[in-house]
């Protein structure tokens, strides 16, 4: 009986490191876009932000996004300078009502959610 306990013990301990080492979980730094209440932990998700047509809305686990302070562009469509296109690789926070997105070469950008959206409000050719 014994080593059936120490077994599972170490199948089960296994389990927990293994889930920690996957975690998506990620401490920032204080030069990270870090919202406001996470106590320097935040659960951050990989995503690529489309940025054809520039820096617009996004949608995530159902919900539609906006852009705080209004689309983000070089003026003439295009995603602004440094903007990989058609997608930017980063990560994003969703906290409440608001998302936040950020990648390794700087960027911050903070979404609001469009309440009862079932769509993206521009659709980019």
């Amino acid at each position: 009986m014994r080593l059936v306990s120490w077994g599972v013990a170490g199948v089960v301990s296994s389990l927990v490191f293994a889930a920690c080492a996957t975690s998506t979980s990620t401490a920032v730094g204080p030069s990270a876009h870090r919202p406001a209440g996470t106590g320097g932990v935040v659960h951050a998700v990989p995503f690529a932000l489309y940025t054809h047509c520039g820096i617009h809305e996004l949608a995530y686990a159902g919900k539609y996004y906006t852009r705080v302070g209004g689309p983000l562009t070089d003026g003439q469509g295009n995603p602004p300078a440094g903007w990989d296109n058609p997608y930017q690789r980063g990560s994003l926070v969703v906290r409440a009502t608001q998302a936040f997105f950020s990648d390794a070469t700087g960027h911050h950008e903070t979404f609001a959610v469009r309440p009862g959206a079932t769509s993206f409000e521009t659709v980019c050719s």
